[in-house]
C-alpha cells in the first residue's frame, strides 16, 4: 500500500493506493493531517509514501512516518520525474504542478497535454508529445477573485460561487458573479483555444477543487479528473521505487 500526502494552500488530501488503484481518499483541513495519517497507518499495511506540500506544513511534521519506519519521498524539484523538465526556474516551480505533469505522462504519454488545475490559483501546464514540460501560466482562482473584490474595495460583498446564465448583471451581486465566474470561464476557454491554434491534437485535463463547478460550463471539450494530482504523486512514488 502507498500513502499519498498532498498539502495544498488551504486543504489537504491524504490517500491510500494499492499500486495504481485508489483505495481511499480523505479531503481535510491542513491542521487535521497528522491525525488522518495516523488513522490510515493503523488501518492499512502501508509500505511506502510520498509527501508533497505547497502549504505551510513541512515533512518534519510527520514523525509518525519515521516511527513506522516507512520509506517515503519528499517531493521537490530534484526528485526523479518521468518527463524532461525544461522550466527555466525549477526551484520555484510548485511541486503540485510537477505531480500533474507526471499524471499526464502516465495517462497520455507522447501526447500534447494541457492540464488546468482550478484551485486556490488556476494553473495551466503544458507537456508536449515528446514528454517535454515547457511551462504554463498562473492566475487567481475563483474564490481568490471573490475575496479580492471584497478585501480590496470598501463596499463590495463577499459572495460564494454560483452558476451564471446571463453575462449582464443587473444588480451588484449578479455583476460580481458574472465578472468572476464568466471571467474565469472565458479565460480558460481562451487559453485552451490559444493552445489549440498551435497544437491541434491537444488533450485538455481539468482538475482541482473547482473543476466540477467549472467543467459543465466550458465550451471546450475537456477531461475532468478530480484525482489527477493524487494519481501523479502515486505514479512518481512507483516510478522512484523501481
Amino acid at each position: 500500500m502507498n500513502l499519498i500526502i498532498d498539502i495544498g494552500n488551504s486543504k489537504a488530501k491524504v490517500a491510500i493506493y494499492s499500486h495504481s488503484k485508489l483505495i481511499t481518499k480523505k479531503s481535510i483541513n491542513n491542521i487535521d493531517v497528522n491525525n488522518c495519517v495516523n488513522e490510515l497507518l493503523y488501518k492499512y499495511n502501508v509500505k511506502k509514501g510520498i509527501f508533497s506540500s505547497v502549504g505551510k506544513i513541512s515533512v518534519i511534521d510527520f514523525k509518525n512516518l519515521d516511527s513506522k519506519k516507512i520509506p517515503f519521498i519528499e517531493l521537490n524539484h530534484e526528485t526523479n520525474f518521468p518527463f524532461n523538465n525544461l522550466y527555466k526556474t525549477p526551484k520555484t516551480l510548485g511541486v503540485d504542478r510537477l505531480a500533474l505533469m507526471s499524471a499526464s505522462v502516465k495517462d497520455y504519454s507522447n501526447e500534447n497535454v494541457l492540464v488546468i488545475d482550478a484551485g486556490t490559483c488556476i494553473t495551466y501546464d503544458f507537456i508536449d508529445n515528446e514528454n517535454n514540460y515547457l511551462g504554463g501560466a498562473i492566475s487567481p482562482g475563483v474564490h481568490m477573485r471573490y475575496k479580492s473584490l471584497n478585501n480590496l474595495t470598501a463596499n463590495l460583498p463577499l459572495l460564494k460561487p454560483r452558476y451564471v446564465k446571463n453575462i449582464i448583471g443587473n444588480s451588484t451581486t449578479k455583476a460580481i458573479h458574472s465578472g468572476v465566474v464568466k471571467g474565469v470561464l472565458l479565460e480558460i476557454d481562451g487559453v485552451i483555444n490559444t493552445y489549440k491554434e498551435k497544437y491541434e491534437d491537444l488533450t485538455v485535463i481539468l482538475t482541482g477543487g473547482d473543476s466540477k463547478f467549472l467543467s459543465k460550463q466550458l465550451k471546450n471539450s475537456i477531461f475532468a479528473n478530480s484525482n489527477f494530482l493524487l494519481e501523479g504523486l502515486n505514479y512518481i512514488l512507483e516510478f522512484n521505487s523501481k
